[in-house]
């Protein structure tokens, strides 16, 4: 390991060399052996004020899962999926497998757009049929 000769004792030293202006080298060493070298940036980046688009806008609030009633699927499996894939207990999973069957559909579940997303990708994997639906009310 290369060597630092210092005029101190044993004890850890610190040597810092300024580089090209905007960065400084840290150089940690013990008994003048270098034992880390750490960069550190000095240089000031101001952030511009973020103006929000309608898009952005668009894709905030609540976003439904819903699940859509088909012919294929049995009401054993579909209750199967709830409790798997939202963690749901026996009762919430068979209720809302009974609003499927009994009225085509259901709004399993609410929230952030990317996690509603990811839900129904998981749901079409398990072949059931969902859809993802803005909530008007936000």
């Amino acid at each position: 390991m290369p060597r630092i000769d210092t005029d101190e004792d044993e004890t850890q030293s610190v040597f810092i060399c300024a580089i090209r202006g905007h960065e400084d080298l840290t150089f940690d060493t013990v008994a003048g052996e270098i034992r880390r070298v750490m960069i550190t940036s000095t240089a000031r980046t101001e952030v511009a004020p973020s103006s929000r688009t309608e898009t952005e806008l668009t894709l905030e609030g609540l976003w439904r899962v819903v699940v859509l009633n088909d012919p294929v699927n049995l009401m054993s499996y579909v209750v199967l999926v709830f409790r798997r894939v939202f963690g749901f207990d026996e009762p919430t999973a068979r209720r809302h497998m009974l609003e499927v069957h009994e009225q085509g559909r259901s709004v399993v579940w609410a929230g952030v757009r990317e996690k509603a997303e990811a839900y129904v990708f998981t749901l079409q994997q398990w072949h059931l049929s969902a859809t993802l639906e803005s909530d008007e009310k936000n």
